[in-house]
């Protein structure tokens, strides 16, 4: 008797298994049908699976990146692409600068761009830029697990466009010149009596500025900015620069540097004073934005690497070359533990 019945038990149980694995996979199905029909009647491809699109990328066999890593980052990276996908003959070259990126979005309007699959989307000309970006929906293929890409990375806006690196924003100070406990704690304390007149150096590009307003508000961040402006401080162009006259110690505070140069900047450091400080709420970019050309020729290829310079191998060479510009959606970078557990500001 206890024999049939346990058979019984199993059955049942066997049969509730089949029944939900088959209602999981009618869900799946369901939802990738309406996803793809939602992007394709927006105008942009939605691919199948992920083998659809390796497949697509074997038989291009080729791809061209224009990026904006330094050569040491992709040369490594592009290595690694090869050894993924030894059939894609991958080639990249180096594109920097405010000036190269303005000819090359005036080569995009003149439609003289044939060469390049994917393309860099500097900050300076991104919507303009983004206007030529080819019509994928990574965004749905990553929310259904077709690419593997952390969300984040992935333009919530555009959908086509990932950004696969981060920058964020800290205070330095030469601790020879300031004492620890006098530096600011927060950004409101740069205004406070004791640091007006030529107290601290102020970057006149305004990167970290843009993205405490994504975190505080635009209103905020403009009364801040005119605030520190009667601050009367010294005014630097280049962070490089800047760094360099505290090292030197001609300035003891920097109201706000990148992450990676202060980093970089101490690593060069003999004397060991300077010092880089993260305070809340943390100015946080998405940088180094890629995406695939409309007129891509090996655009599935492009697809493959976008996907992989969200891989693991792919982030710590960004962090060991770039460096520690790894993305902060990445677990273990270097950004992403220095701003663990911290309010952020992220101007996605």
């Amino acid at each position: 008797m206890k024999s049939v019945c346990l058979k019984y038990f199993v059955f049942i149980c066997l049969g509730l298994c089949l029944n939900r694995s088959a209602l999981l996979a009618a869900s799946v199905g369901a939802d990738f049908l309406s996803a793809k029909r939602e992007a394709e009647a927006k105008g942009y491809a939605f691919e199948s699976s992920h083998d659809e699109i390796v497949a697509k990328a074997k038989k291009e066999g080729k791809l061209r990146v224009l990026s904006s890593l330094n050569p040491d980052a992709f040369k490594q990276i592009l290595t690694a692409f090869k050894q993924k996908y030894p059939y894609i003959d991958a080639q990249a070259e180096e594109i920097t600068g405010t000036d190269a990126a303005q000819r090359f979005l005036l080569q995009l309007k003149a439609g003289a761009v044939k060469e390049w699959d994917v393309f860099h989307l500097t900050i300076d000309f991104y919507n303009e830029s983004a206007l030529y970006a080819k019509k994928f929906d990574i965004l749905g293929m990553v929310q259904l697990g077709i690419l593997s890409i952390p969300i984040h990375m992935v333009d919530p806006k555009n959908g086509n466009v990932v950004g696969y690196a981060s920058g964020i924003s800290v205070i330095a100070y030469n601790q020879k010149l300031i004492s620890a406990d006098k530096v600011p704690n927060r950004w409101e304390d740069f205004l406070k009596p004791e640091f007006k007149g030529r107290k601290f150096i102020v970057e006149i590009r305004p990167v970290g500025f843009a993205a405490m307003a994504a975190g505080l508000g635009e209103e905020w961040v403009k009364d801040y900015a005119r605030k520190i402006k009667e601050q009367e401080p010294v005014w630097s162009q280049g962070q490089t620069r800047g760094l360099s006259s505290m090292i030197a110690g001609e300035h003891a505070l920097h109201q706000q540097v990148n992450y990676h140069s202060c980093v970089g900047a101490q690593r060069k450091d003999v004397t060991k004073v300077l010092v880089c400080k993260v305070i809340e709420p943390v100015p946080v970019r998405i940088s180094e934005r890629e995406a695939v050309l409309e007129t891509a020729a090996h655009p599935y290829a492009g697809l493959l690497w976008l996907e992989f310079l969200a891989t693991a191998t792919a982030q710590k060479l960004i962090d060991d070359y770039e460096p520690k510009q790894a993305s902060i959606y990445t677990q273990g970078s270097e950004l992403e533990m220095v701003t663990r557990g911290k309010k952020l500001s992220v101007n996605s």
